[in-house]
């Protein structure tokens, strides 16, 4: 503070009071910036503390038993062999990205169209009552999404297709849909709304009707937003764990048919490490397959979110 303003408190009582007024929102400032800083900070702290837990667990498999042909190349998954162990994941690569694929034409066509219709058509309390359906339906807990898929789309499965088991790719596939629908269709939306609404305006002057402003206008203008929603539902996806483990029969299988029971990445490891012995080759395999997803799912958030600010080029 300046002598002139110092002099000024000492003078007058209001002006002094006015002064530790200033002070104390000065005070409380620099603590909100602090809190403000840390929450952010946190986030960033938290992920590289996950990762180099993970990685320290699965460091030694990786010096040791690991084998990059076995591992990747492999569909035997038989860690528990007593004779001949080995780690293939092939057979999980392949289960994991067959339903998150499946899944992904479900919902994409869905999501889109859910996004334009909210964006574009839908008004008022209309409007209002599907945005929280949307956001209700992402509230539905994954396990909620097991029991549906075994209650109900398994015999469902069995009747239509005439199949001895329901828990297959189609099963999982339909429920990973439903569960990462919710999410692409709130980001696609937002990035609808955000094309300016003279694009609009300048193409229906030239005549063109309202599916003519939206696919030849709207659409492209909201691309790198709508690629955005599209990969982090694809990271949905790879990182679901319990709905995919009640789903998909978690048979290791490389599958034929969209009828075939597999086993994914994430139900692997939730089945498999609490009964395996700390250290062990199976227990560090595991945290191995864990680094492997979290580098998939962290360059899928990293290519949405480059693309959503515009830097991709699509």
């Amino acid at each position: 503070m300046t002598g002139t303003v110092r002099s000024l408190a000492a003078a007058t009582p209001s002006a002094r009071k006015q002064l530790d007024q200033l002070d104390r929102a000065w005070y409380i400032d620099k603590i909100v910036q602090f809190i403000v800083f840390a929450s952010g900070i946190s986030a960033i702290i938290f992920i590289v503390g996950i990762f180099i837990f993970v990685t320290k667990e699965g460091f030694g498999f990786i010096l040791g038993a690991f084998d990059f042909a076995e591992f990747f190349g492999s569909p035997r998954w038989k860690p528990t062999s007593e004779y001949n162990p080995t780690y293939g994941i092939l057979a999980l690569i392949a289960g994991t990205a067959s339903v998150t694929g499946l899944a992904m034409l479900i919902a994409i066509p869905f999501s889109i169209g859910a996004a334009i219709y909210v964006a574009e058509f839908a008004t008022g309390k209309t409007r209002e009552a599907l945005k929280v359906l949307v956001e209700l339906l992402a509230a539905i807990p994954s396990v909620v999404w097991g029991f549906i898929a075994l209650s109900l789309m398994n015999p469902l499965i069995i009747e239509l297709f005439d199949v001895p088991v329901g828990l297959n790719i189609l099963n999982a596939g339909i429920i990973l849909a439903l569960m990462a629908a919710p999410i692409m269709t709130s980001i696609a939306e937002d990035a609808l709304k955000a094309v300016p609404d003279r694009y609009r305006e300048a193409a229906e002057a030239l005549g063109a009707t309202r599916w003519q402003v939206i696919s030849k206008v709207v659409l492209p203008a909201a691309k790198n937003g709508l690629l955005g929603a599209v990969l982090l539902g694809v990271g949905r996806g790879f990182g679901e764990t319990m709905a995919v483990l009640m789903a998909t029969g978690h048979s290791i299988n490389l599958p034929d048919s969209i009828f075939d029971s597999v086993r994914a990445l994430t139900a692997t490891i939730a089945s498999e490490l609490g009964e395996t012995v700390v250290g062990s080759d199976h227990y560090q395999a595991l945290f191995t397959i864990g680094i492997f997803l979290f580098l998939i799912t962290f360059v899928i958030n990293l290519c949405a979110d480059l693309v959503v600010r515009g830097i991709g080029k699509v």
